[in-house]
Formats: structure tokens, C-alpha cells, sequence
């Protein structure tokens, strides 16, 4: 059988893993990215640097390459769109096109009659008085942003007056929930009705980055079985192809909570490459490549410890036991609240 070329459009730790995937399958990559430095280029077989919008750049690409798929969301659907026309994108650009703006994202989820948290749009700071009802809450803007980025916390009207919120913008202000726990289902679906659904992973942030995932999460039967049919749900709803995230919460009353979509291979979801038969990386490719499904199982529990900034200098230089193993994403550059590396850790 002869194994499609696959294209991946970002060069990040995402991409790296991607192509290390891919490798394992005898599948050729070609990474295409914005970044000349980017790390995955240390992973795939060509490297093309460029600008997202660089026509000749993105038609080397597509010449290179069967199938397409990329690491991050933010791309945007023109280029997706056009990339389309020439050779398949998976997942296809009209899921970025509704996952790229929160308020279509948030109907859209709603609209299959999964909660999320109460929200509105916003476009002026006197429109947030007349929804006092949804405060505490957090105002993001409507497409961009991530690990925390273009988000401002709004306890009262007062907040306002020091918050620097550009109202050219479109915002949502969505309301806040009373948190007990944070938790993710990933899910590969490689058609009608296939997919394979990890186990949901419980997360811990730390100034709304990812600090550590563990599998398995402490949650009861009837919120697992919830999570996971929601997480199908909605991969059903987007005939979706490949690996996404679905990012749930949990208040004090047990009420589950979708708060995002994530159309891509997960950061916790990295601790799958030790605790799983099959990645998320893995099915992933395997999804988009049209590749045979595999049935997963779970050869350990685990905890995934994210390597943020120069935490990332210390494990450069440790010892590891059996049990534990080290990812370096080879950043060449060490910045605050960026990450650098990852740790997992199989437990009994």
C-alpha cells in the first residue's frame, strides 16, 4: 500500500510530535511554518519556512505533499480553504472556521444541547452593564488567544475602569463557574461512528497554563460516561477527522460544563505516547492518513508534567528512572511561560 506524504502546517512541540508519529508509521513529513526556527524541523524529513499567506511558499507545500493537517488552530480559514481546493485538509477548514471564534463555538456546542457556561457577546464597555447577571466572569476576545492571552478577569463594573480592554475588538464575556475540577477527553474519529475515546485526564493550571495532567481522573461514573458522550457528540457534529480535545468543567454541584473545543492534538494529552498502546499523535495520522484504526488500551496510569521556561535547564542535566521520560522540545530560545519540555511519569 502505498503511505501518503503528510503535509503539517505549524513547526511547534505539537508538530515535533506529530512527525515523530508519523516516522514510526513509515510516513513521510513536511512541516510548513512562519518560524525559522522552528523545533519541528529537527523531526520531520523537509522543512519549508514561510508566511501563512506566502502563495508561492504554500503551493512548494502542497506539491510536496498527499494529505494535510497542522498543530494550532489559528491558521487562517482562507488559507486553510484554498490549501482545500488543491489537496485534502483534515480536519476540514470549516471546523477551524467554527473553533476560531468562541461565540460561533459556543452556539455551535449549545446548539447540540451540551451546557456550557452562561456567556454574551460584547462589543462596548456599556453593554457589560447591562449583563451584571454574568458577573464574575471573564471577558476573552473572540478569536486568538490562548494559554491564558487576550482574557481579563472582571469581578464588577469597577474592574473596567483599570482593565486596558480595546473595544474595536469583539469580546465574549462569559460567566464564571464555582470550579471543582478541570478535566479533557481526547478523541481521534476516523469516520462515521469510528473513533477511539482516551480516558478523560484530569488537569491543574497555574496562571492559566497547563502545570500537570493525571490519568485517571477522580470522577464519578455518571460524569465519566457523560464526558465521553458528550466528547463524541460533538466529533459526530463536526464529521471530524483526527485527534481533538474536548476541555470540560466541573463546579461545586457536579454540573459538567464544556468550555472548549480544542481541533488538534492536546498538551494533555502528551502523557498518551507513554500510557497508551496508541498516541494521540499516533491515531492522529492514522486518521488523517486513512490509516488502519487500532483499538486502544492502557498500559499505565500516569501523571504529565509540563517544562515551563528555565525549569526546562534543570531536567536537561537529571537522571531518569524507568518509569519516567523526558521530552525536550529543543526550543532554541528559553522564555518565561513558554514551554519548553514535558515529563511523564507511568504510575501502578
Amino acid at each position: 500500500m502505498h503511505k501518503p506524504t503528510l503535509g503539517i502546517i505549524g513547526g511547534g512541540q505539537l508538530g515535533s510530535m506529530l512527525a515523530t508519529s508519523a516516522k514510526k508509521l513509515d510516513i513521510k513529513t513536511v512541516i510548513f511554518c512562519d518560524d525559522i526556527n522552528a523545533p519541528a524541523q529537527n523531526f520531520s524529513d523537509v522543512f519549508i519556512h514561510g508566511n501563512y499567506n506566502d502563495k508561492n511558499k504554500i503551493n512548494e507545500f502542497i506539491e510536496k505533499v498527499d494529505v494535510i493537517t497542522f498543530e494550532f488552530e489559528n491558521i487562517p480559514f482562507e488559507t486553510l480553504n484554498e490549501i482545500n481546493k488543491s489537496k485534502p485538509v483534515l480536519p476540514k477548514p470549516s471546523v477551524n472556521r467554527i473553533i476560531q471564534h468562541r461565540l460561533a463555538e459556543k452556539d455551535f456546542i449549545n446548539k447540540l444541547n451540551i451546557r456550557t457556561t452562561q456567556y454574551t457577546s460584547i462589543e462596548s464597555k456599556s453593554e457589560i452593564e447591562t449583563v451584571q447577571n454574568l458577573l464574575p466572569g471573564l471577558i476573552k476576545t473572540v478569536t486568538l488567544g490562548y494559554d491564558g492571552k487576550g482574557q481579563h478577569r472582571v469581578n464588577s463594573i469597577k474592574d473596567l475602569d483599570h482593565l486596558n480592554i480595546d473595544f474595536s475588538k469583539q469580546y465574549i464575556l462569559e460567566k464564571l463557574v464555582k470550579l471543582k475540577k478541570e478535566f479533557s477527553i481526547i478523541i481521534t474519529r476516523f469516520g462515521d461512528k469510528k473513533y477511539e475515546v482516551y480516558e478523560p485526564i484530569e488537569n491543574f493550571h497555574e496562571d492559566q497554563i497547563l502545570k500537570y495532567s493525571i490519568i485517571p481522573a477522580d470522577l464519578s461514573e455518571k460524569i465519566l460516561k457523560q464526558s465521553k458522550l458528550w466528547a463524541t457528540e460533538l466529533s459526530e457534529a463536526l464529521k471530524y477527522i483526527g485527534t481533538l480535545c474536548v476541555e470540560f468543567f466541573l463546579d461545586r454541584n457536579n454540573n459538567l460544563y464544556v468550555n472548549e473545543i480544542a481541533p488538534r492534538v492536546h498538551n494533555s494529552g502528551h502523557l498518551t505516547i507513554n500510557a497508551y498502546n496508541v498516541s494521540q499523535f499516533e491515531n492522529h495520522v492514522r486518521a488523517v492518513c486513512g490509516l488502519e484504526q487500532i483499538q486502544i488500551k492502557k498500559i499505565c496510569n500516569a501523571k504529565m508534567k509540563n517544562l515551563i521556561g528555565d525549569q526546562i535547564n534543570e531536567y536537561r542535566k537529571k537522571k531518569f528512572s524507568k518509569n519516567e521520560f523526558f521530552f525536550d522540545y529543543l526550543k532554541k530560545e528559553v522564555k518565561l511561560k513558554r514551554k519548553m519540555g514535558h515529563l511523564t511519569i507511568l504510575k501502578k
